[in-house]
């Protein structure tokens, strides 16, 4: 298949650009800033209707993943014009865009779309987003649903993943920089989520589009976990110090805009449908630790 996927150069899309291509398809990997390794480099502004609109009639995608997205979440409460004019208008332009080309489209969403006060949240419940960054997402998925019938919403949670992107670091490589200079590490004790390892996350959301499956999924690790026993957990895999690990509290942050208490994810649903399986976390992080592993290798 001929596959768009914007937001390539990320940390999930570059893994989704990867896998795709090892399985045969055309990838064309759409960014903003920073150049793609894997794929057609293709040059996006979401928020430019006339060039999305080009870009489809160029490429003529039979599939597109909208991962692209402003994530940090204080930046997002702070530039809210900024944040809407990327996270809703921009997804309203490739909803569009796919629709008019009979492109079926999957839209990379938040477990922030919910609250925090239940947690393990499956697909028929009602978001209610705490802060600005959620807002938009759950606007996203709105604009998605209502614009195109032939879509997929992945909401996932946490996403993490053996290499660094496009300049950034992700919480497990953040750890084990940390741990393994021997620093210590405030991690919070009271927030609850599904931590996401980006390869099983871009194995499932290729199936699902090499399927067509359609609707709701939630696509995140099947492990509902507080960041401090991830972070204890990984310490014991990867035979780090745990007593570096300091628990803290959200009170002790002072960030901008509220986080959900517990915004984990139910994966019942993808496990149940899904040949490619939501992994536990203990799974999870021993595949983490051979893709290190397997990295570091070939970097000497």
């Amino acid at each position: 298949m001929r596959l768009l996927i914007t937001g390539a150069s990320g940390l999930y899309g570059s893994k989704l650009a990867n896998l795709a291509e090892e399985k045969g398809h055309q990838v064309y990997s759409a960014y903003n800033e920073h150049p793609p390794r894997i794929g057609v480099p293709t040059r996006l502004e979401l928020s430019d209707k006339a060039q999305v609109d080009k870009t489809f009639r160029d490429v003529k995608p039979d599939v597109v993943v909208h991962a692209a997205t402003l994530t940090n979440v204080d930046e997002c409460e702070l530039k809210r014009e900024l944040a809407w004019k990327i996270n809703v208008k921009g997804t309203e332009n490739v909803a569009r865009a796919a629709k008019a080309s009979g492109s079926f489209l999957l839209y990379v969403s938040t477990d922030y779309v919910f609250s925090g006060e239940k947690g393990c949240y499956d697909e028929t419940d009602s978001p209610n987003p705490l802060n600005f960054y959620g807002l938009t997402k759950l606007k996203a998925e709105r604009q998605v649903s209502s614009i195109t019938e032939s879509y997929c919403i992945a909401r996932t949670s946490v996403i993490y993943g053996a290499t660094p992107v496009t300049g950034k670091t992700n919480f497990a490589l953040w750890l084990l920089d940390t741990l393994g200079k021997g620093e210590k590490a405030r991690v919070l004790t009271d927030q609850w989520n599904s931590p996401t390892l980006n390869t099983s996350l871009a194995r499932m959301t290729l199936e699902i589009t090499e399927r067509r499956l359609g609707g709701v999924f939630h696509l995140s690790g099947a492990t509902r976990i507080s960041r401090f026993d991830f972070a204890q957990k990984m310490a014991q895999i990867f035979s780090l110090d745990q007593n570096l690990i300091v628990p803290t509290f959200t009170k002790d942050f002072s960030w901008v805009a509220p986080r959900p208490r517990d915004s984990s994810l139910s994966t019942a649903k993808a496990q149940k449908m899904l040949e490619n399986k939501p992994l536990e976390i203990e799974e999870a992080l021993q595949d983490l630790k051979k893709e290190i592993t397997a990295f570091l290798s070939g970097a000497k």
